[in-house]
């Protein structure tokens, strides 16, 4: 009786749950408060990526790992210290998220500006929309008014965040677990339009897999050997054709067999993905559009408000 009670209820908890956070978000939470805000945040980033095209990417992703593990409220951004264990050393981050200097020179900036009123987790929203503006892609008005969580969760990270050799199934389920449909999931999975992947993440897709074009696996092959431990570390572009312009090339390399990871051909691998994946291939907007739409959702998920965590003096630590 309880296990059915439960998932009776389950979806309006959840509608209520996203109905009552995300109405408490707002596009113009600062407008009187830290009314410079965007055109303080936004140079900070045109200057991160200016100096490497590669970190829009990664400030985007940061975005996502943090919104999948207790929602989009910075925890992500939080030191490990003697007596505190945050999600920076969880499987999917260690020794691969990054960004953390650009969110700390843009807090240093917004502090000036404004101190004591901007949260790290609005930053690292701002941040992420203006990586995928200055690198080509779409715009969209950010929500905001989230606080900083006081707690991280290591176990939440190493279990929420969809791993690189993920099928359709677990893809779905992780994004459904969030909230997000299968159709949010094939729009933000072009966020891969943009980024590198470490050799230990595609590995075994360019070695074993069959749905692969083979000159694609060769040439991936000559910077990631077949050795586990050798060059675990070594980059290729999640797009190897415009690898710093966020567009829709992307789907088009999935439909050529061409996805770097297990996970992302897997929505283009005769399944119920593939039709959207056709869709966004060719039609460069409805993408942009749909992936905008996607990322305030995202955004949306489970956001702290109100009296609830605090606005961090420094993200990297609780107040």
């Amino acid at each position: 009786m309880a296990s059915t009670f439960n998932l009776t209820f389950f979806p309006l908890a959840l509608l209520l749950l996203f109905g009552c956070a995300s109405a408490q978000l707002s596009t113009n939470y600062y407008s009187s408060t830290c009314p410079k805000l965007f055109s303080t945040v936004k140079p900070v980033v045109q200057s991160a990526i200016s100096k490497e095209n590669r970190m829009g990417a990664s400030i985007l992703r940061l975005f996502f790992h943090d919104c999948f593990v207790n929602g989009c409220d910075g925890s992500l951004l939080l030191d490990d210290t003697a007596n505190f264990t945050g999600e920076k050393n969880a499987n999917p981050n260690k020794n691969s998220v990054r960004g953390f200097d650009v969110i700390d020179n843009i807090k240093t900036a917004v502090e000036t500006a404004c101190p004591g009123v901007v949260s790290c987790a609005d930053i690292l929203a701002i941040a992420a929309r203006d990586s995928v503006v200055i690198l080509g892609g779409p715009s969209w008005n950010v929500k905001l008014g989230r606080r900083d969580a006081t707690t991280a969760s290591l176990s939440g990270a190493n279990n929420n965040i969809p791993g690189p050799s993920s099928n359709l199934d677990v893809l779905t389920s992780k994004f459904s677990a969030q909230g997000l449909s299968t159709t949010d999931m094939v729009t933000l999975s072009g966020a891969h339009t943009i980024g590198q992947a470490r050799c230990t993440s595609f590995r075994s897709h360019i070695y074993n897999d069959t749905n692969i074009d083979g000159s694609f696996a060769s040439s991936t092959q000559s910077s990631c050997p077949a050795t586990s431990g050798s060059g675990d570390d070594n980059l290729s572009p999640l797009d190897p054709i415009t690898s710093y312009t966020f567009d829709n090339n992307y789907y088009k390399n999935l439909i050529n067999q061409e996805g770097l990871l297990h996970s992302d051909q897997e929505l283009y691998n005769n399944g119920s993905t593939d039709s959207q994946v056709k869709t966004y291939s060719t039609n460069p907007s409805q993408f942009k559009s749909d992936f905008a739409a996607a990322m305030i959702k995202m955004g949306d998920i489970s956001p702290l408000t109100g009296s609830q965590g605090e606005i961090r003096k420094n993200c990297r630590v609780v107040n």
